[in-house]
């Protein structure tokens, strides 16, 4: 589970056993049921009893909520949390926009 994009190594273990998967199964010996399980716990994680703190992305600035962002959607959230820090002009967004160290 930690090769998905997104998903770290508590946040895999919390998964699991919020999925009800034993912690010693390989990938290839689930069932379709388990992954099914996986999925629907990983795109609903805040129904399932997960903290906000522990989720990867705190606070959308588009819609105000907190979640977990996994794979692709990753990526764009990013993206789009850089080009707005850019528009902006705040300090990080100039530091990305010259291409210098953001952080230090």
């Amino acid at each position: 589970i930690r090769k998905i994009r997104g998903v770290g190594r508590r946040f895999a273990v919390l998964l699991c056993k919020k999925a009800n998967i034993p912690l010693n199964i390989r990938a290839g010996e689930m069932s379709d049921e388990m992954i099914a399980n996986i999925t629907n716990v990983c795109n609903k994680p805040e129904s399932y009893g997960f903290p906000q703190w522990f989720l990867n992305k705190r606070f959308d600035f588009k819609d105000g909520k907190f979640g977990q962002v996994t794979s692709t959607d990753l990526d764009s959230k990013l993206r789009e949390d850089v080009e707005r820090i850019k528009k902006v002009r705040v300090h990080r967004g100039l530091r990305h926009w010259w291409g210098l160290k953001v952080r230090g």
